[in-house]
């Protein structure tokens, strides 16, 4: 029987497979998934990188995060990017937008939630280089930007600016 070339990345802490075992194939795709009730039970699906020794930059952006705040329970709203040079694996978009979405109920202060999305895809999918910026809008008058690297990225990679232009307000 032919080993399947889907990466296996475990569920932090539950050693649960990110892959569908009986079908050998990747858990999300091509599937109805629900959206998971936490981002802890997540489960993000990595496949080969189709590109393997070529230095390039993925990008993914959520204009449209929502979380919530830990102290009043209210909305809070973002627009996320992710930019990574792939290592061995690239991460599967929709499991990434599952993850994502299981957010939604999720309560945490901008700073976790963002650096936190960012060291668990570098922790499991171990990209060369990963950075992702959490661009908060505001509550209570403050916005709030995060941003977070995992390193200094490779020489020669190409890093497009973010493209989220600074809150403006009404003005």
């Amino acid at each position: 029987m032919r080993q399947s070339p889907w990466v296996q990345a475990p569920l932090p802490g539950t050693g649960n497979a990110a892959i569908c075992p009986a079908m050998n194939t990747p858990l999300h795709l091509g599937q109805n998934s629900p959206l998971p009730a936490s981002p802890q039970e997540a489960r993000l699906d990595y496949v080969p990188n189709p590109r393997v020794g070529e230095l390039y930059c993925v990008r993914f952006a959520a204009p449209e995060f929502t979380s919530l705040c830990p102290v009043t329970g209210q909305p809070d709203f973002a627009h996320v990017v992710i930019d990574y040079a792939p290592g061995a694996t690239i991460v599967e978009s929709k499991s990434l937008k599952l993850f994502l979405g299981a957010f939604r109920n999720h309560c945490g202060f901008h700073e976790d939630v963002t650096v936190g999305i960012g060291r668990r895809l570098v922790d499991e999918m171990q990209p060369q280089w990963l950075r992702i910026g959490g661009y908060w809008y505001p509550r209570g008058g403050i916005p709030i930007d995060v941003f977070w690297q995992s390193g200094a990225p490779p020489a020669g990679l190409w890093l497009p600016d973010q493209g989220v232009a600074p809150y403006r307000g009404r003005g």
